[in-house]
């Protein structure tokens, strides 16, 4: 497996599409975690150290979105570029089938083409972070506290989860379908059902359940419907997981009565342990839906006949 490993990791390195977008993507991630470091610079004594470094992953400005926003839908594509080809690209070019005449287990080939994959994309997640936490600590002029630190380290860990469960989702189709624009497609569709037509789907379903939200126990009943079918889809599942972790202040993942609210500080930041318990869920689902995919796309391939 590791010979595969290290082929497959070279390739993807080597690629000229993937530089093109990793490229793209890590300098639209960089300038919005510069332009928020800059619209921060001026508020940084009044709030805490670790909100102003966290916020520096969440806060917008002007029309450029949140630092988040780049990640959530556009690292995705990172992650169909580098598998929505792996399987069937090979199988249609005959390598696939010479690979498995030599003394190599199938399912290390498997293993190390999506080793190979996981592992370049967290390379780029860790460099986009600490080119972030860097421009900070050069422009705000003092380092991260050590559990904004760890928050980081965990956002980037899910992050490399989100984008590996796309991954999954590229080889999936890669071994389903016997061309590469098949798959493509098939993969870019499902990003685009679960990251923008949910968001119409989710309303839908909640105005098609409560239709009156005139009094206020079916205005919550109706958004807490909506949260509900968001909820089947990864990208929302990413989105609260990484806000919990970057705003320390976030005590609740659904929508709360005004009389809830009462007596609580809202910039009183939760520990670590505590935003945790409320992510944990999120986690759970998440490599649940990846450990799916996998099985599904792991059993196919290996069961598949292969002609040279």
């Amino acid at each position: 497996m590791g010979t595969v490993f290290l082929k497959e990791l070279s390739d993807h390195f080597g690629r000229r599409r993937f530089v093109v977008l990793a490229g793209i993507i890590i300098l639209a991630g960089v300038w919005a975690g510069y332009v928020a470091v800059r619209s921060l610079s001026g508020v940084s004594g009044e709030l805490p150290s670790e909100l102003v470094f966290l916020q520096l992953f969440t806060a917008g400005s002007g029309f450029l979105p949140p630092f988040l926003f780049f990640i959530s839908f556009f690292g995705p594509l990172i992650a169909i570029t580098l598998g929505f080809d792996s399987i069937n690209s090979e199988r249609t070019q005959g390598t696939l089938a010479r690979t498995l005449s030599q003394p190599i287990y199938r399912d290390s080939v498997f293993n190390g083409k999506f080793l190979a994959g996981m592992t370049t994309i967290a390379v780029i997640q860790a460099s986009i972070a600490l080119v972030v936490i860097g421009l900070g600590m050069m422009i705000l002029g003092f380092a991260p506290s050590l559990e904004a630190l760890l928050r980081i380290l965990l956002f980037a860990f899910v992050s490399v989860i989100y984008m590996s469960f796309w991954l999954v989702v590229a080889m999936l189709t890669s071994v389903w379908f016997g061309r590469a624009v098949s798959s493509a497609l098939t993969s870019l569709a499902l990003w685009l059902f679960f990251g923008f037509i949910m968001l119409m789907l989710a309303g839908g379903v909640a105005d098609l359940i409560v239709s009156d939200t005139s009094e206020q126990v079916d205005a919550l009943r109706h958004i807490r419907i909506q949260d509900t079918v968001l909820r089947f889809s990864p990208v929302t599942l990413f989105q609260e997981a990484t806000a919990t972790l970057l705003s320390p202040t976030t005590r609740s993942l659904g929508p709360v009565l005004s009389q809830q609210l009462e007596g609580l500080q809202s910039l009183t930041p939760l520990p670590l342990s505590q935003s945790l318990v409320l992510i944990w869920p999120h986690l759970v689902a998440m490599l649940g839906l990846a450990g799916v995919c996998f099985g599904i796309s792991y059993v196919k391939f290996l069961r598949e006949e292969m002609r040279p």
